[in-house]
């Protein structure tokens, strides 16, 4: 995502879904367990499959809930 940092999307994820939807829609740990930006952020810059669901994630929230908007 050109221009959105990590800790953008993430931000925006959880003020949106907060920590406990969030960890139902993405199945990680750092979500579930105590999460926090700064935890999350540290595990999603070390483990690129799960920074990959996470952008994967942001990018269906941007394309469905902006199409819904317009209507």
């Amino acid at each position: 995502m050109h221009g959105i940092t990590l800790e953008r999307m993430l931000t925006d994820l959880v003020d949106y879904w907060g920590w406990d939807e969030l960890a139902r829609q993405i199945p990680l740990n750092c979500f579930k367990h105590e999460p926090s930006i700064k935890s999350s952020l540290s595990f999603l810059r070390r483990t690129p499959w799960a920074r990959t669901e996470v952008e994967g994630f942001y990018a269906y929230c941007l394309r469905h809930y902006s199409a819904n908007a317009r209507r």
